[in-house]
């Protein structure tokens, strides 16, 4: 096994039941996380929940399922979650998607009138999660600059953290296409935020 990185030390604590070291997870992952759940969510499912909704309920389900994850290699656990979050999409488009809907189905958070609901994971001040979704929101609208191929790459490269090969096999690409590619799109990329930098 390759030497692992402190999310591993953090899962170990969260497996022994220390509930802030899975703070501290969320911490580190859920901006990276956001990125590739804005582009997984189409324009419908966003009229119904936004980023932020999805985090939340994949903490969640990730919170509950830890002792299940085991640690492979340095990028197992956002990996793990991303998929986590793919299948919270999925349960959100079958849910909204049924003829008859349930709203006893949805997860409410804890509030004055439902006492008995999870606290959500986030408890952090507005101002500070709104400063943090500006840069979120800053970094979606530097990627929506891009060209869908080169965006694909930085995201599947750069966010999701797969290699040369995995991102060849997952789009059908040679190893050598996707290293000219992702080059290409990160050059692209830095022109663009370079520009926007500019006053």
């Amino acid at each position: 096994m390759e030497q692992a990185t402190s999310s591993f030390s953090l899962v170990e604590r969260v497996k022994n039941g220390d509930h802030a070291a899975f703070a501290l997870l969320f911490e580190k992952y859920k901006r990276r996380l956001a990125v590739p759940i804005h582009y997984k969510l189409s324009p419908e499912l966003r009229h119904f929940a936004e980023v932020d909704d999805i985090l939340q309920e994949t903490l969640i389900e990730a919170y509950r399922d830890i002792d299940n994850f085991s640690y492979r290699k340095p990028g197992s656990l956002f990996s793990w979650l991303s998929r986590i979050a793919d299948h919270v999409i999925a349960d959100l488009a079958r849910f909204h998607g049924r003829q008859k809907r349930h709203p006893e189905e949805l997860i409410r958070f804890r509030s004055e009138s439902n006492p008995q609901g999870p606290e959500p994971v986030d408890t952090r001040t507005p101002s500070r999660v709104f400063s943090e979704k500006q840069g979120v929101l800053e970094l979606i609208e530097r990627l929506n600059q891009l060209p869908e191929d080169y965006r694909q790459a930085i995201l599947l490269s750069k966010v999701e953290g797969l290699s040369t090969e995995e991102v060849a096999a997952r789009t059908g690409r040679s190893k050598e296409a996707v290293a000219l590619l992702l080059h290409r799109a990160i050059k692209r990329f830095r022109s663009v935020q370079d520009s926007a930098m500019k006053p």
